[in-house]
């Protein structure tokens, strides 16, 4: 009877403990005004963060590095990122558009300073394919190749250093440090928009992430669309959360979103659905590769995931 009393017990107990907590999907990103609707949601209160764990690092090529050691789960990053490390073996699946670069990826240079100024000049530039894509679009501009100037590999996090220092003329950036060397004296010389559809940032997820926190993916689809709702209906509230995150005034942050388009659920879902993502995929893949941007040719079959933008 008392062993029938213990086993008893024993089962009693192990039915109250709690049930085990599936670990937060770790999702990583640099600074940039397009990736902020996500922080905006955890602003807000509506992203939980026992769900998903926002880890925001110093640059992009960090992010990379992240993922392909198997320290974050998904990633917001651009899709030449994302073509580079599915090269690297790292099997990415994208789950949803954040936005298209219409502006906001530009050159700064100097005051006074030309496109046709460029040549023997020092700039600066991550060493990203985003950076060599507009730096390479910027100088077939001005009649030039990376042979008539310096290219500096400079960190994104150092891009506005490396200009008040001097150590480069100028530098390939984007949002929030194109906000502060404008408001220093620098010039806009080339910038995406003349290069519509060539940058554009996604979501994306370790394939093999996908069955254990589909969850967590669901989560945070939802707050982050609910927060680009919350931002295209109430701009200046938004801008207000978003500024100082970014070191920016509320205004500099309302004007950096016209330098690009925020793509809406049903847009996302269609790219994804329908082929195109792919097919743009698979066109910048081919670019990146003839312009020894990718290691090797890489396939885009396979890349999106449309399933979880129902």
């Amino acid at each position: 009877m008392i062993r029938r009393l213990l086993l008893l017990l024993v089962v009693l107990l192990w039915g109250c403990q709690p049930a085990q907590v599936a670990m937060p999907l770790r999702v990583g990103s640099n600074q940039w005004i397009g990736y902020e609707p996500v922080y905006l949601a955890r602003s807000l209160g509506w992203l939980d963060e026992r769900k998903v764990r926002l880890v925001e690092l110093p640059s992009s090529t960090q992010v990379m590095q992240a993922l392909m050691h198997g320290n974050l789960e998904a990633g917001m990053l651009t899709l030449d990122e994302v073509l580079t490390l599915r090269a690297r073996g790292v099997p990415l699946k994208v789950i949803a558009l954040m936005d298209f670069s219409e502006g906001a990826d530009v050159l700064v240079g100097r005051p006074g300073m030309r496109l046709g100024d460029l040549r023997g000049k020092r700039i600066g530039v991550e060493n990203t394919a985003v950076g060599a894509i507009l730096l390479d679009a910027a100088l077939r501009a001005a009649g030039l190749t990376t042979n008539d100037v310096e290219v500096v590999p400079v960190e994104v996090d150092n891009h506005v250093e490396a200009f008040r220092s001097g150590r480069v003329d100028a530098v390939v950036t984007f949002e929030p440090s194109r906000s502060r060397l404008l408001a220093e004296g620098g010039v806009v010389l080339f910038d995406s928009s003349r290069i519509p559809g060539r940058i554009i940032d996604v979501l994306a997820v370790r394939a093999n992430a996908l069955p254990e926190h589909s969850g967590q993916i669901e989560h945070l689809l939802q707050a982050y669309y609910r927060a680009l709702d919350y931002l295209q209906e109430h701009r200046q509230a938004a801008c207000q959360r978003i500024a100082p995150r970014l070191h920016l005034s509320p205004q500099a942050v309302c004007e950096s979103y016209s330098g690009i388009r925020l793509p809406p659920r049903v847009l996302s879902r269609a790219w994804l659905s329908d082929g195109t993502l792919e097919q743009r995929a698979a066109e910048l893949a081919d670019l990146m590769y003839r312009r020894g941007l990718l290691p090797q040719p890489v396939s885009s079959a396979g890349l999106a995931e449309p399933r979880f933008l129902r």
